[in-house]
């Protein structure tokens, strides 16, 4: 397998996660402008839901972002940032897909938009889970640890994290005396 376990899991799960967080960024906009203006676009959760979708959308964006990066790099230190960055946006997630499943609960008139972007939130909250177990496994793939990638030392040398084990440098100290 030429990209290994992390790469071939995350990056159909990034292209997903970035289509729908964009969506339903969009989505939470449009309806936090409409509560803004005074419009009644749904019940009395919906002003406690759009704005928590919005931020969790942002961040879900950013989570992307971060996964892209560690794609890109493929490093223990880039792995570390996208994992704490989706676990956040995960979370966000999930706050906002329990107060949609709330709204749905409660009723009420509600626009078809804002009933898509409640779909939306607990959709996204199964596929975050999904991409941070993506990630998750690439913390147990072979390429990781402190003595892999050009930032912790080069692992095929003999070298460790200190620099190599028997280094010749500079002038022997019996020769300088």
């Amino acid at each position: 397998m030429a990209f290994g376990v992390g790469r071939c899991l995350s990056t159909p799960l990034m292209v997903i996660n970035f289509i729908l967080y964009f969506i339903s960024a969009c989505l939470a906009g449009w309806a936090l402008n409409r509560l803004i203006d005074g419009s009644g676009v749904g019940n009395a959760a919906t002003r406690f839901f759009v704005p928590l979708a919005l931020i969790a959308s942002m961040v879900g964006l950013a989570s992307v972002f971060a996964g892209t990066h560690h794609l890109r790099v493929f490093r223990t230190d880039s792995l570390s940032a996208a994992h704490a960055t989706a676990l956040i946006a995960w979370l966000l997630t999930l706050l906002a897909m329990g107060l949609g499943a709330k709204e749905i609960h409660m009723g009420g008139p509600r626009t078809k938009r804002l009933k898509v972007l409640e779909a939306f939130m607990i959709i996204l909250s199964l596929f975050e889970l999904l991409y941070l177990l993506s990630l998750h496994a690439g913390i147990f793939g072979p390429k990781y640890g402190p003595t892999y990638g050009s930032g912790y030392g080069n692992n095929a040398a003999g070298t460790g994290v200190g620099g190599p084990k028997a280094g010749n440098y500079g002038t022997p100290a019996a020769s300088a005396v």
